[in-house]
Order: structure tokens, then sequence, then C-alpha cells
């Protein structure tokens, strides 16, 4: 009892809340945290949101020029006066100058492999991209072979096998722009054999074109 006493006495000097100061103290830090921490997740979030936004204009810049690159080029501008080919061009240009006024950069993040897988597979592309010329139907192929390497659905032709592997070292987001140059320069290569098959034959062509496009 008088031990329970003289710790009774001993307690009642001590201060309010220094006795269980350490609770308090812990718990008070633990809140702290955990508010920090949501704080985190949701500027993470936002973050992600940014650089998906930023990514999407990107692509969009892309889009708009690749557009306006196959109006200045188009076949129909065969088929008009002079005088109109001259507005519309200027027009083109106009469009394609204020295009380039938008500087959107996101910056991909990569480790020593994944920067290595990159430029082994743009120089991949580039080797293809600089024969073209010599064989266009040749190297066309090869292209789609790149391509169906980097698409997840079931290719209709053959896939290269070491691009693939290349391109499996990459970061994710090189590997979607990687897939999407290769679309363009596919589209780039379907535009230039229409506009070849239009200047060999260009009755015949026309209506074998909008037999495909009402089919």
């Amino acid at each position: 009892m008088a031990q329970a006493r003289i710790s009774a006495k001993a307690s009642e000097g001590q201060p309010a809340g220094q006795l269980h100061g350490r609770f308090f103290r812990s718990t008070s830090m633990a809140d702290c945290s955990g508010r920090l921490l949501q704080n985190l997740d949701q500027l993470e979030r936002r973050v992600e949101a940014l650089r998906d936004a930023a990514s999407a204009m990107e692509q969009e810049k892309e889009t708009l020029l690749e557009m306006i690159h196959n109006i200045q080029n188009s076949q129909d501008m065969r088929h008009i006066s002079e005088g109109e080919r001259e507005e519309l061009c200027l027009t083109a240009s106009r469009l394609m100058g204020r295009t380039l006024t938008v500087e959107v950069s996101v910056e991909t993040i990569r480790n020593p492999q994944q920067q290595e897988a990159l430029f082994h597979a743009t120089r991949m592309i580039d080797e293809v991209v600089n024969k073209l010329l010599d064989d266009l139907e040749g190297y066309k192929s090869h292209l789609m072979s790149l391509y169906g390497a980097c698409t997840s659905e079931v290719p209709s032709g053959p896939i290269d096998q070491k691009f693939q592997s290349v391109v499996i070292g990459c970061a994710i987001e090189d590997q979607k722009k990687i897939k999407r140059r290769l679309e363009t320069l596919l589209r780039n290569i379907e535009n230039s054999e229409k506009s070849i098959m239009l200047l060999e034959h260009p009755k015949s062509t026309v209506q074998q074109l909008c037999n495909n496009e009402q089919g």
C-alpha cells in the first residue's frame, strides 16, 4: 500500500499530458504521415494524368501534321485550277506553321538497358526506311513484319523475331511510339502507291479506289 501511495504521488507531480505524452506524439505523427501519404497519392494521379494529356497532345500534333502533309500532296490538288491550288497550298502551309509552333515534350525515364534497346530499334527502322526507294514493295513487307512484332493482335504476316526481342526491352512509352511510327510509315507508303497508280492508270485506278471505299 505504501508503495502504491508513493507511485500515485509521483504521478500527481507530473504535468498534465506528460504521463502519456509518448502515446500522444506517436498518434499525432501517424496522422500526419497518413495525410501526407494521401496527398502524395492524389498528386501522383494528377501527375500521371498530366503526362497522359501531354502524350495525347503529342499524338494529336503528329496526326495534324500528317493530315496537312497528305492534303498538300493529294491527287485532288492536280484536278483543280492553278489559282485554287495556290490558295489551298498557302492555307495548308499556314496551318502547318501554326501546328509547328506548339511544343509538347514528354520525357521518358529509361534505364541504360532500355536506352540501348531504343537505339537498336530506331536504327533497325531507319535502315529499312533508307532503302525504301530501292524496292518499295519488298521493304514494305519488311516494315509490316516489324509492325507485326509490335502489335498484340494476331499479325496477318510474318513477324521479325529479332526486332520483337529488341522492342520488348524498350520502355512502355517507347514501345507505343515505335508502333505509331511504323503505322505512319505504312500509311505513307500506301498513299505513295495510290499516287503511282493514279499516274500510271488514272481512270481505272480512280474507279478501283471508289469501289474499295464503297465496299
